[in-house]
């Protein structure tokens, strides 16, 4: 049987074209009726359709007949952004193989580099792909030729398709066939098969999509997850499917398929967990994938306080469905009680919010998102810390360390200088600079902290969307920065502090408060905003009062009146002033990303 399997990935840079392949691949094996068929099959997420980009890699098994052989084929689309690269390793480690797209436009892009390299860890057989050669613009043999110079992939053997027309992909699928290898597996040893995704189903509980290495799962087996060593019975097994998944009694060695086990903790079957039977176990477990490391953190508040426990239990499902959510209670002077959530990146960050807004009905306030710093204290104690506020005195502190990343950019020689002075500001240190072509491809290491605010935006703007970026984190190193703390009204808002390098603190400072100002609404009173270093104020605005005309009714007549009235209003606002707390809007959390 194993020898007519083929397990394959989908890798590319965003927008070349993986899930429009992925749907002509679907329709070329006949797995899905014409009428059936709808753009970004494999997507199933509103946000995925919406967006036009995929978050979750899903699966699908196809069956294919060449020269009167079955194949079954299953293919595993991934997500192109950086931020869900760890759903393309999870991928990448139950493949055989990978199809390496690129765009006959665009060329090879600074993330096709870096999937290409985790695919060369998993040690996969790679095809390469040439995309989109019906448009005007296509030039194929430039493309290839940037593959051979820039990934050093032997790129003789190669397939020219457009997935938007179908030409080229049913002599892709015969490549596939011939060139990725068949799984090897010992189909008479123990039970071994890899959890690489998992997710909630209202009606069945939790599912755990496998590959199975060794030996076979059966339809009422009792299995154990040999990490967290809990046992389970398997309820049903089912081959993945877009629109109609099948039912079957018996997954074997080599085959991807769906285990239902009629769990509903997430803790239970965890992502890289192996899974392999009660009675008769496996020797050691699958060496499965590092559990994905969060690198952004942001709190986030329901605007509702009586909806704590309804927040908890949202994130409790979705990592469920995204392992690599982290969440730990914490709570603000300013917003009450909320999450400390850690994310992969900032549109991982965004697309879990509107995840949770719209999947469980929540309004949430989302704070500016920070990275982890590691201090160390004077008295050698070394401790992290995801929030600020969490930071000690300065006289405790002896070092401060924050994390780097390594940044790969591709950009076209003429935006070169912008792209530089740009990471020249986000205290960027060069590594090294090739040409490939017209285009140069930049090494940096980065601080963390200056690419997960606006880096990104910057970057497109700068390069007219040119431009493409990728990243991966390389370790703390010391840093000389301190903590940026705003006041308004005289109380410091504790969810708007940041951290900063000392030499831009006072820029920093003045930039944030000038966009608080434009945010907060003016009340009855005036409103002192101002930024501190410890008890330093360094930059300060204020939002001037709404005047009410309290003269309105004096018509004529002597102008103490109106003196007195207008220093009874003035009184009656210096009490406000003493009382009265001002609601800052979410907007102004939100400022912090501008600045």
């Amino acid at each position: 049987m194993q020898k007519f399997i083929r397990n394959f990935s989908i890798i590319a840079h965003i927008d070349h074209g993986k899930s429009t392949l992925a749907d002509r691949i679907i329709q070329e094996c006949g797995s899905v009726a014409d009428r059936e068929m709808s753009a970004q099959l494999m997507d199933t997420m509103d946000i995925e359709q919406e967006r036009g980009i995929t978050i979750k890699a899903q699966s699908v098994r196809l069956n294919y007949k060449k020269d009167g052989q079955n194949y079954v084929l299953n293919l595993i689309d991934t997500p192109g952004h950086v931020d869900f690269s760890y759903e393309v390793s999870r991928s990448l480690a139950s493949s055989d193989g990978a199809l390496l797209i690129v765009d006959s436009t665009q060329g090879v892009e600074a993330q096709t580099i870096a999937n290409v390299y985790i695919a060369m860890d998993n040690n996969l057989e790679l095809l390469p792909v040439v995309n989109k050669i019906d448009l005007p613009s296509a030039d194929p043999d430039r493309v290839l030729e940037e593959v051979e110079d820039a990934i050093g992939l032997d790129c003789t053997e190669s397939n020219l398709i457009s997935a938007k027309t179908g030409f080229g992909v049913p002599e892709l699928i015969e490549s596939i066939i011939e060139r990725i290898p068949a799984p090897h597996g010992k189909e008479d040893a123990p039970t071994k098969a890899l959890i690489y995704d998992s997710w909630f189903d209202n009606y069945l509980g939790a599912l755990a999509l496998v590959r199975v290495y060794d030996g076979s799962i059966k339809k009422g087996q009792m299995v154990r997850m040999m990490n967290t060593e809990h046992e389970q019975q398997v309820l049903s097994l089912m081959y993945p499917h877009p629109l109609k998944r099948q039912n079957t009694n018996e997954l074997q060695t080599g085959e991807i398929g769906i285990v239902v086990l009629g769990v509903k903790t997430v803790d239970v079957i965890a992502v890289g967990d192996t899974i392999t039977d009660a009675n008769n176990r496996a020797d050691e477990a699958i060496d499965g994938f590092e559990p994905a490391k969060p690198f952004v953190f942001a709190g986030l508040y329901p605007i509702e306080t009586d909806k704590f426990e309804d927040l908890r239990e949202a994130l409790n499902k979705l990592r469920l469905n995204d392992s690599s959510i982290s969440f730990e209670p914490e709570s603000s002077a300013a917003l009450g009680s909320g999450f400390r959530t850690g994310f992969l990146g900032m549109l991982h960050m965004e697309v879990i919010k509107e995840r949770l807004e719209r999947e469980f009905d929540l309004d949430l306030i989302a704070t500016a998102p920070t990275v982890v710093y590691e201090i160390l204290k004077i008295d050698g104690e070394r401790i992290s810390i995801q929030n600020p506020s969490e930071l000690p005195m300065p006289n405790h502190i002896d070092t401060i360390f924050e994390p780097y990343v390594k940044a790969t950019i591709l950009v076209p020689d003429e935006f070169l200088g912008n792209v530089i002075k740009l990471l020249n500001d986000k205290r960027g240190i060069q590594n090294k600079m090739d040409y490939i072509g017209t285009r140069v491809l930049l090494d940096y290491d980065i601080p963390m902290n200056e690419i997960v605010m606006d880096f990104y935006d910057k970057l497109k703007s700068t390069t007219k969307g040119y431009a493409s970026f990728d990243y991966e984190p390389i370790g703390f190193r010391p840093g000389v920065l301190q903590k940026l703390d705003i006041r308004v009204a005289g109380d410091v808002v504790d969810a708007l502090s940041i951290i900063v390098p000392e030499n831009k603190s006072v820029s920093k400072g003045r930039e944030f408060i000038k966009a608080l100002k434009e945010m907060i609404p003016r009340q009855l009173f005036e409103v002192a905003i101002q930024a501190s270093v410890g008890s330093n104020i360094i930059a300060r605005e204020t939002v001037k009062s709404t005047g009410k005309n309290v003269t309105a009714k004096c018509y004529g007549g002597d102008i103490t009146r109106k003196r007195k009235l207008l220093e009874k209003q003035k009184a009656g606002k210096k009490r406000m002033k003493a009382i009265g707390k001002v609601n800052v809007p979410q907007e102004a959390f939100m400022a912090v990303l501008k600045i």
